[in-house]
């Protein structure tokens, strides 16, 4: 099972309100629990300078998507985006799954609603919508860390992080078709990701892929034995935290834009944003340690 925190962090009520203080450091400080005393959905973490652990943590409910914690994933990812001293992110999960996907349970019930459940459907699925851009928006990478199942909306989630790395054991699966609802959302940030043909395998088949599969697919960027997941995912945000976060910050959203655009205007869009990073003074800076051989003292502008 995965366990993922370390060190002291701000959890996350399931309606997505952060109950913390903050200490003299700047690290947030769990404090609170849910109103009835239950773990909160979310938890939130700092274990290392620069790096936030995101946790979801429905182990019972094998992590799935409801729509208050769609909100606070919404809200969390929001806030670390502000945050000047958080330079990644990883997103973990606790318990069997790393993700269920949507709460079919929650969606079912409101079918007794008099419209059917249409209007509660679409603010789900205009939430997790808005949810899945907020993170290739965020300027910090945001590294999946997935021990174990991650399907429908929960494979969505490890698709629209930047980097994944996952766990010997780990599976990945798009099973709405074996339901009768297509996984037309998860579709986006998958065919985003994967080859066509992989992709349209996954989302007509139904089928569980396993870690390695994943890894051969594209869908995540390394495999290790479990008990070195979060070492690996740490690794990564390490390395990522030590570049400049204006660099950083820069490649990710321009990454995002050309990858959209026509080659030619991808190019052009590229050129003018190489000369904007250009004037950078950590450019100025990088250039002028590599020159030197010294190591380099970013500014973060």
């Amino acid at each position: 099972m995965q366990d993922p925190h370390h060190g002291k962090g701000a959890r996350v009520m399931e309606s997505g309100v952060m109950e913390s203080g903050v200490m003299e450091s700047g690290v947030r400080q769990a404090e609170a629990q849910t109103a009835d005393g239950q773990e909160p959905a979310i938890l939130v973490e700092r274990p290392d300078d620069g790096i936030a652990v995101v946790t979801l943590n429905r182990p019972g409910a094998r992590n799935a998507l409801s729509l208050d914690v769609l909100n606070g994933l919404t809200k969390i990812f929001a806030q670390l985006a502000t945050e000047d001293a958080i330079r990644a992110i990883i997103l973990a999960a606790n318990g069997p799954a790393f993700c269920a996907g949507h709460d079919l349970k929650e969606l079912t019930a409101r079918r007794e609603d008099a419209d059917g459940g249409k209007a509660f459907y679409s603010e789900t699925m205009t939430t997790c919508s808005v949810l899945m851009q907020g993170m290739v928006a965020c300027p910090k990478p945001i590294i999946a860390a997935v021990h174990a199942m991650a399907t429908a909306a929960g494979c969505q989630l490890v698709a629209t992080c930047d980097l994944a790395v996952a766990a010997e054991g780990a599976k990945f699966c798009t099973p709405g078709v074996n339901i009768g609802l297509f996984c037309s959302t998860p579709m986006v940030a998958l065919s985003r990701n994967v080859p066509r043909k992989r992709a349209m395998e996954m989302l007509l088949l139904g089928e569980i892929i396993d870690a390695q599969a994943a890894a051969d697919y594209g869908l995540v960027n390394r495999v290790v034995p479990g008990e070195m997941l979060m070492d690996e995912a740490m690794g990564f945000a390490r390395r990522i935290a030590g570049k400049s976060a204006a660099t950083v910050r820069i490649g990710k959203a321009a990454f995002y834009r050309q990858i959209e655009q026509p080659l030619s205007e991808a190019y052009d869009y590229a050129a003018a944003v190489m000369v904007e990073n250009m004037l950078y003074r950590d450019a100025e800076e990088g250039i002028g340690a590599f020159i030197e051989k010294r190591n380099p003292e970013w500014k973060g502008c």
